[in-house]
């Protein structure tokens, strides 16, 4: 297996990729630990896991806070001993909001986008090298390379700081045995905070663009985060991985 024996924290891990990701960490025999705002749905998730045969434990998670975080790292080491992995999936959807200029929004895909990764690379880190190395994978986006016509101003700004931080972060750990890289989905889904890009013909526009011609599935970026999360990349970090059909090479 993948990652036997390792210990995961996924941010956001309630639901669309992040619940993924969680299934395919499980399936490879990591100790899975699903962090959410949502702590019902979180629950919901590790109990899934479970229930198939996974090892799952779930809590509640507001990456926004550094109290949370801290908390949330304690709980971690405290229940199974160390964390291998971490990966910070959780995140806010650049058309929540409809006023794409608005300030108040600015302000809040910062604070979740943004300052929610440093969080959890500032404590997973920590944890990571009191245990000898481990791998960070944070979600960034093509929005943070590209223009996109109906996202805030401050999406791709949110995801570019998640890119540089990734860089930074890689060269900050690399001597704790920690790899930090990110992974940058194109056209998928919609978040459970989208709004005008669940619009479908707004998402029609947008795949028509895509080279692929479709959107991708969470599973697709799932397996990426795997192969980042795994002793299969150990010699990769500090870099980002497109996963958009090919949408960002046009």
């Amino acid at each position: 297996m993948r990652l036997a024996d390792k210990v995961a924290l996924i941010s956001g891990g309630a639901g669309g990729m992040g619940r993924a990701t969680a299934e395919a960490f499980a399936r490879e025999g990591a100790a899975v630990v699903v962090g959410d705002i949502e702590a019902a749905d979180a629950a919901a998730v590790a109990k899934s896991i479970t229930e198939a045969g996974g090892r799952a434990h779930h809590l509640l998670l507001d990456v926004t806070q550094e109290s949370s975080w801290t908390a949330a790292v304690d709980e971690v080491v405290e229940r199974f001993g160390r964390l291998d992995v971490l990966v910070n999936n959780a995140g806010i959807s650049g058309t929540f909001d409809p006023d794409l200029s608005s300030t108040e929004f600015y302000d809040q895909l910062m604070l979740v986008n943004a300052k929610g990764v440093f969080l959890g690379i500032k404590h997973g880190g920590a944890a990571m090298a009191r245990s000898g190395g481990g791998s960070i994978v944070n979600l960034s986006s093509i929005s943070a390379s590209i223009g996109q016509p109906g996202i805030h101003l401050g999406y791709g700004a949110s995801k570019a700081a998640v890119r540089a931080m990734t860089r930074t972060a890689a060269v900050h750990l690399a001597d704790d045995g920690i790899r930090v890289n990110a992974v940058a989905p194109g056209m998928l889904p919609p978040m459970r905070t989208s709004r005008g890009s669940a619009d479908p013909v707004w998402r029609t526009k947008q795949i028509d663009g895509v080279p692929m011609k479709r959107a991708g599935e969470v599973q697709e970026v799932a397996d990426v985060v795997l192969f980042l999360a795994s002793d299969e990349s150990s010699y990769v970090t500090g870099t980002e991985i497109m996963v958009d059909g090919g949408l960002t090479a046009v």
